[in-house]
């Protein structure tokens, strides 16, 4: 059976000073078949290698587990277009909950609507938080990861 976790942004939470729009919401992530996540992590390290990232052989044998070593920011140099389809397919790990009074009614990926997420803020921290459930590491763990990411090669 696959990891699940639901994530709730928290009723106060604040933006920039105001109030969230996805203040209270509610989201479930699955966890994607060991399948596609071996072959997301291929190609996550794939791309790595392509964008000059140097990366060491234990970590690029790792997969998932290696791509947590590096951390998210090591993702800034890869081109766009991967990027893009990367990322997207972390979304479809991500579900609504509409009414978290029913939590047993979730709105599958296919079916979200942008105003599901209308933070960006949202969508980084869910990113974060599908991340962290394929790897097993904490949001915490993730952040301080991102500031001690290797540089990419002088080229």
């Amino acid at each position: 059976m696959r990891r699940t976790a639901t994530v709730t942004i928290p009723a106060n939470a604040q933006i920039a000073g105001r109030e969230s729009r996805d203040a209270g919401k509610v989201y479930l992530l699955t966890e994607m078949p060991s399948a596609q996540t071996e072959r997301w992590a291929r190609r996550a390290v794939m791309a790595l290698i392509k964008s000059g990232m140097e990366i060491p052989d234990d970590v690029a044998q790792a997969g998932i587990a290696g791509i947590a070593q590096l951390g998210l920011k090591a993702f800034a140099g890869i081109d766009d277009d991967t990027a893009e389809s990367l990322l997207k397919e972390m979304f479809d790990c991500v579900s609504i909950i509409p009414d978290p009074a029913k939590p047993e009614v979730v709105r599958g990926p296919q079916h979200m609507v942008d105003d599901d997420i209308q933070e960006v803020a949202t969508r980084l921290e869910l990113r974060m938080e599908v991340f962290s459930l394929h790897t097993g590491f904490s949001l915490a763990e993730l952040r301080s990861k991102w500031t001690s990411a290797t540089k990419p090669r002088a080229g």
